[in-house]
């Protein structure tokens, strides 16, 4: 039996390898295998926890579409949609920020580290984004959420959140209880500058990350430049585990080429950096400038992806609103 698969991307613009390595090209391998159901939502309203330009945020939402598209997702098959468009997101939100409770969230440590020392100054949505991210889940009965590390306290929040309202209003398995889809064999994609940071669009050095966007000379640039340290290829992943930067770079090689750690480690065990860094660009190259030149395609076709995002939100809409007049009736509205 299939999968029903929810998950979503923040419209932030400049997506990059995280993002493809970390998020859509999982996507893509759910999306191919024919008995799963996936929604695949641009995650605009969590985007406004933190300040954003109107237009900058408009055309970010159809570059995370473009990219969803461009790299094999596809949009007659699944539904691609933005949140703000389905009013059930907004409403589930509250309706379940009644039942989350304020100790739950202060546990959460993505808060801590977003809001930093200052945390009076936060919004009270950056606080309460994860309420919003139960929402998301638990309105498709979704069984299934992949996750990243960052992510997976949010779930364990979202099935706590759905377990609660469940018990509270004696509805048993009215809301589906998720479960995380973790990848194999996925390290964490860090900066190409610093590889105890993990790569970020916020990043004041474009060296710092691959763009989905960039060309050939950009790639090939980058990798040339990555930060390594002045010793051969490690012959293990103990050794490995020792040196960031070079676990960087070997687990994006990795990633790219379907392979493990090991298998990677053994490949490269004891050369020297230009040689794997000239491999790693060629094998980057491959895989991005597709999906970079496509996107590039699609941006000029502006009314293709807003059509794309229109009958995304029939079909989500659909779903959500029947789900929470079901809600209604159970809650006593």
């Amino acid at each position: 039996m299939g999968k029903k698969i929810f998950s979503g991307v923040q419209p932030t613009g400049n997506l990059h390898l995280g993002n493809y390595l970390g998020a859509i090209k999982n996507f893509v391998k759910l999306n191919n295998e024919s008995e799963n159901e996936c929604v695949f939502c641009v995650v605009d309203l969590h985007a406004i926890t933190v300040n954003q330009d109107p237009k900058d945020l408009r055309n970010n939402i159809r570059e995370t579409v473009a990219a969803f598209v461009a790299s094999g997702i596809d949009p007659k098959k699944n539904i691609i949609f933005n949140q703000s468009q389905v009013s059930a997101h907004s409403e589930t939100a509250w309706i379940l920020s009644c039942v989350a409770r304020m100790g739950w969230l202060n546990r959460m440590t993505q808060f801590k580290e977003k809001a930093g020392k200052d945390k009076e100054k936060a919004s009270v949505g950056l606080y309460s984004y994860p309420v919003l991210m139960a929402a998301d889940i638990l309105l498709y009965d979704t069984t299934h959420v992949p996750v990243g590390d960052d992510q997976k306290q949010h779930l364990e929040l979202c099935r706590d959140i759905a377990q609660k309202f469940n018990n509270d209003f004696k509805v048993e398995d009215f809301f589906k209880i998720p479960e995380p889809l973790i990848q194999k064999e996925f390290s964490r994609i860090m900066s190409l500058k610093d590889g105890t940071k993990k790569m970020s669009k916020s990043d004041p050095s474009d060296l710092s990350r691959i763009n989905l966007t960039d060309d050939k000379d950009q790639i090939v640039n980058k990798i040339k430049k990555a930060k390594t340290d002045p010793l051969p290829l490690p012959s293990n992943i103990m050794d490995l585990e020792k040196r960031p930067e070079a676990k960087n770079l070997i687990g994006i090689y990795a990633s790219l080429t379907n392979s493990n750690l090991e298998k990677s480690i053994n490949e490269f065990s004891g050369k020297n950096f230009s040689e794997f860094k000239d491999n790693l660009s060629q094998v980057l190259v491959d895989k991005i400038i597709p999906i970079s030149e496509e996107i590039k395609k699609l941006l000029i076709e502006e009314k293709y992806l807003d059509e794309i995002l229109l009958n995304g939100f029939e079909k989500a809409d659909k779903i959500a609103s029947k789900k929470v007049k079901k809600i209604h009736e159970i809650i006593g509205f």
